[in-house]
């Protein structure tokens, strides 16, 4: 099956970045990053997912967690000098960055975002991100993602083995 290449993977190419593409049956009921996880045979750890969020003072950024995990709100507002930050309305997402629900990619946004990637994923060789589209996922080494992303690796989930309840 050939893939055609997305905004993201141009980008990587750009600036010669190794990554694979790897492709996956979508299910419309269940965007999930588990079921992103199980639908590749990853495990979920190394599949993460990203989020877009607004906040109080930075207006908007991007925070890239581990598939079951939830984002800590009140941790990352601290960390991005804001007082509360919530996720970005789905209705803003393709408006905003050129991407959908389900398809969301920390690289290639229509406009480069702060991007916070949560510290675990330095703990792997390799992560799945999307590749910016649904049905398709990106797996290259977290030190390329941070570089392309200029992002900064802090802790950005809650606590324990929380079980994945945010989109």
């Amino acid at each position: 099956m050939k893939v055609s290449k997305t905004n993201a993977a141009r980008q990587l190419d750009a600036q010669h970045i190794t990554y694979t593409l790897h492709t996956y049956e979508v299910d419309e009921s269940d965007l999930s990053a588990p079921h992103v996880a199980q639908q590749l045979g990853e495990p979920v750890e190394q599949v993460f997912k990203t989020l877009v969020l607004e906040g109080d003072v930075l207006a908007h950024f991007v925070c890239v967690v581990p598939g079951a995990k939830e984002l800590d709100l009140k941790r990352v507002a601290q960390l991005t000098g804001n007082k509360r930050c919530s996720l970005a309305h789905q209705r803003e997402l393709l408006p905003l960055t050129g991407y959908v629900r389900g398809g969301c990619s920390p690289i290639g946004m229509k406009k480069p975002f702060p991007t916070f990637i949560d510290q675990s994923a330095e703990g792997f060789p390799q992560i799945y991100i999307s590749a910016g589209q649904r049905g398709l996922q990106l797996c290259l080494s977290p030190a390329d993602l941070i570089k392309v992303c200029h992002a900064t690796t802090v802790p950005l989930c809650a606590d324990g083995d929380t079980e994945h309840t945010r989109p």
